[in-house]
């Protein structure tokens, strides 16, 4: 039987890189974002097993709606990746309660909730995958980015707790921590600030940054049977970078 997979965020950066490694290993990919333009386009290059649906996973209360309608357009979840986020810098004392809340809300909350409606789904099957994006925010002190390091640390905890509550049922839960990885997004960060990037690369053991298609191969093998006795675990997938000196 063909496996279901949903991947949040899945129209650009690394959850486009996991979109296109699971549509390749032939997988029905369900991408989930907010952009309809950036989701068709995707879902169209990538053939019939891509699907999408547009949702703002910010809004809490729409998620079961949601996750009811892909459960009986698709009749069984096997996969989940919680990739989507938002991410803010700016300096600690200038963040307000509002904008820390957006980052938290969308970032944690909402992972919270679409993996408690897909874990409700998977838990009928007695199997399921589910594997969280964290950061290398969550493994050391990053300045200017407040919210999104409580996040993801939050992310790693949540991990944790899901695998022990839920892998004596069938489900295996799981985290990849990326490094500093090769997207429009950072290299645009990166190449405005000289010296984060110098520090970036000095602390990386490899000496470079890595490949969206690095990410992607880490959650496929999480997800796939090859992984059937793993979870629990955060897997950096940083050259190094979150043990370098």
């Amino acid at each position: 039987m063909k496996k279901t997979a949903i991947v949040t965020g899945g129209a650009s950066g690394l959850g486009l890189a996991v979109t296109k490694k699971f549509v390749q290993s032939g997988i029905q990919t369900i991408i989930i974002g907010r952009n309809e333009e950036n989701l068709a386009r995707v879902a169209t290059e990538l053939g019939e097993l891509c699907q999408y649906k547009v949702a703002d996973l910010g809004k809490l209360d729409t998620i079961p709606a949601l996750i009811s309608e892909i459960t009986t357009e698709y009749n069984h979840i096997d996969i989940l990746v919680n990739n989507a986020g938002i991410n803010l810098k700016k300096h600690f004392t200038e963040v307000s309660d509002e904008e820390f809340g957006r980052v938290v809300q969308t970032n944690m909350n909402a992972v919270f909730s679409v993996s408690r409606e897909v874990t409700k789904v998977m838990l009928q099957a007695g199997t399921g995958c589910i594997i969280n994006i964290s950061s290398m925010a969550a493994q050391y002190g990053i300045p200017y980015v407040i919210a999104y390091t409580a996040s993801k640390t939050g992310i790693e905890g949540m991990t944790r707790a899901m695998a022990v509550e839920l892998s004596a049922r069938g489900i295996r839960v799981n985290c990849v921590a990326p490094g500093f990885i090769k997207t429009n997004m950072s290299a645009k960060a990166l190449d405005s600030d000289p010296e984060r990037k110098q520090k970036v690369m000095s602390r990386t053991p490899m000496g470079k940054l890595g490949e969206p298609e690095d990410v992607a191969e880490a959650v496929y093998f999480l997800s796939s049977e090859a992984a059937k006795y793993v979870t629990g675990v955060v897997l950096p997938v940083d050259g190094g970078n979150s043990i370098g000196f």
